[in-house]
């Protein structure tokens, strides 16, 4: 039995020189591992059509993964129960070309909104745009809508099932091209150095709902009761045209057929007036389709309702807008309209000016003595809770921190909304060591989040013990409209002081002269003069440049050594060797 040698038949028979019963054994050679590429454990894998898209999926399955898992933290009566338990004032005030609108819940200020000619918002508008440039390794499309900055469309916002594309690949690049005139809408206005967010997705809001072309899902506000929305559901099927789906607001509780109707018709005369104006534009310049209206009637749009006891507003300009959209589309809330007359500022009536003042320093100081410390990254919202000065009143350190993270807790909803903050929020409570006060502290944060009108998430508590959450960021926050970047910082809040040092012992190293020429001598002493003249201030001991010169220069003579070696008092140096033993050196 042998194995079979290089340049043997491969057939496995023994060979001429082989002994008898010869067994050649035949091994097959080795394959190279036959794999796609991508598909290592070191390499960067790929997924099959759009990315984004693919995310967007994935979200929405985990959210309803973790929906079925999860046990409600409180109950829905509880939820509306706690968002209803609360008085409701919005008070305006007009100065000039400034508008401020402050929502205040039992006389403490939660909301603020302000109009700036230098910070215009775009959210909502209808823009006919031109696709400046299509990069399908990011998955996004760079549109002009002539604001200067052009915007970004993502994959995810494109409305495929529009461009007949529903049945086949989701690419980016297959459905806009450089050039091509293209309907969008923002959905974000530019923050810092990003551009607009953009979606080919229309949807245009009304007093009761959300109209959305081209769609074919129904939603309805989740803070609604469950009998609501079952009523909602029934009249929604008669009103809504087939080709369009709605979204249903939290002010539709309450609201008529009719009501409904006469909203649902007046957005779609809106999206028949916008595909006209889009038709009618010969030029390839980015054109305004639609535009939003003014902030304050886009305020008392979307939040003023029911909830609200009254409206007090200052000015007369923002009285006769205010009066006038509220008696044409809510006629029954009129008469919670209320005009400031008096000479005394509104704001300073009810303190808005002083909360806001407060709302824009870094630390937050809690009513028992606690504090927030809230700092703003370019990733994420980071709030640290600290005890402060609040030392408990008896019982345990257990029962002292979890006081404190409950007072803390409300604190941070109200200032994430009041300061527009939005993106990932991280909150570092102070550790708590029983599970019972951990859930309540959860339970208490997203009772307060029931009053936010924001879209907003909270996830599951890390290792760590820190609370994480979402919420949508659309425009600039409260301080970003009261402030402007430091230009000696560049808004890191530090100013760096570089000090160059001062030389010692000389000025520097001494250049070595050159074997070949005097150039390199000459260019070394030019090079220690010019150190020397510079430092010569800082240290007035150090040596001069002649003196470093005549050093380099001067050969050091070396003593005649007073020794003479053996060898020369001898002829040789084997005697000079038989010499040294003779003695025992």
């Amino acid at each position: 039995r042998r194995r079979r040698r290089a340049g043997d038949s491969a057939e496995g028979e023994p060979g001429d020189g082989d002994p008898e019963r010869t067994v050649v054994k035949v091994r097959e050679p080795r394959k190279k591992e036959e794999r796609e590429p991508g598909t290592g454990a070191d390499e960067v894998q790929s997924i099959k059509g759009s990315t984004r898209l693919e995310a967007k999926k994935q979200r929405r399955r985990e959210g309803r993964e973790q929906g079925r898992r999860r046990v409600p933290i409180i109950t829905e009566a509880e939820f509306l129960a706690r968002r209803e338990a609360v008085e409701r004032v919005m008070v305006v005030r007009q100065n000039g070309e400034r508008t401020q609108i402050g929502v205040l819940e039992d006389n403490v200020l939660v909301e603020h909104y302000v109009n700036k000619e230098q910070a215009t918002s775009y959210v909502g508008n209808v823009y006919l745009g031109k696709v400046q440039n299509v990069l399908p390794s990011m998955e996004a499309a760079f549109i002009d809508i002539g604001k200067g900055r052009n915007a970004v469309l993502y994959a995810g916002e494109v409305n495929f099932e529009a461009l007949g594309m529903a049945n086949g690949p989701r690419r980016i690049e297959s459905a806009l091209k450089s050039g091509q005139s293209v309907l969008v809408q923002v959905t974000k206005d530019p923050i810092g150095h990003k551009g607009a967010r953009l979606t080919s997705q229309v949807s245009l809001p009304g007093r009761y709902l959300v109209y959305v072309p081209e769609g074919s899902m129904t939603g309805i506000s989740r803070k609604l009761p469950d009998t609501e929305r079952a009523r909602l559901k029934t009249i929604l099927k008669k009103i809504v045209p087939e080709d369009a789906g709605v979204i249903v607001r939290t002010a539709a509780e309450g609201a008529s057929e009719d009501e409904l109707r006469r909203d649902v018709e007046r957005l779609q005369g809106q999206w028949e007036d916008i595909q006209k104006k889009a038709k009618a534009i010969s030029t390839s310049s980015p054109s305004l389709l639609y535009g939003e209206p003014d902030m304050t009637v886009r305020v008392v749009r979307d939040i003023f309702n029911e909830d609200f006891s009254k409206v007090i507003v200052s000015g007369d300009d923002a009285w006769q807008t205010i009066h006038g959209y509220v008696s044409h589309v809510a006629p029954d809330l009129a008469d919670r309209l209320t005009k400031w007359t008096s000479e005394v500022d509104v704001f300073a009536t009810y303190r808005i000016d002083e909360q806001l003042a407060k709302a824009l320093d870094r630390k937050v100081w809690l009513p028992s003595g606690g504090s927030l410390v809230i700092d703003k990254t370019e990733a994420m919202i980071v709030v640290d809770v600290n005890t402060g000065k609040f030392t408990g009143q008896g019982g345990n350190l257990e029962e002292t921190v979890t006081r404190n993270n409950l007072e803390a807790a409300e604190e941070i909803v109200r200032q994430l909304r009041l300061r527009d903050l939005g993106g990932i929020v991280v909150i570092d409570f102070i550790d708590m060591v029983l599970e019972s006060n951990r859930d309540l502290v959860l339970r208490r944060l997203l009772e307060c989040l029931g009053r936010d009108r924001t879209k907003h998430q909270v996830a599951e508590v890390t290792s760590l013990g820190l609370v994480q959450m979402t919420r949508k960021r659309v425009g600039q926050g409260l301080l970003e409209s009261f402030s402007e970047t430091c230009v000696h910082c560049n808004g890191r809040g530090v100013i760096v002081h570089m000090e160059q040092p001062t030389s010692t012992g000389g000025g520097g190293k001494r250049k070595k002269r050159g074997r070949g020429g005097s150039d390199q001598q000459d260019h070394g002493h030019e090079h220690t003069h010019e150190v020397e003249t510079a430092d010569a201030a800082a240290e007035p001991e150090t040596e001069t440049a002649a003196e470093i010169e005549a050093e380099v220069a001067d050969p050091v003579a070396l003593p005649e050594p007073e020794f003479v070696p053996d060898e020369e008092l001898y002829s040789s140096a084997a005697e000079a060797e038989a010499a040294a033993s003779s003695r025992g050196r």
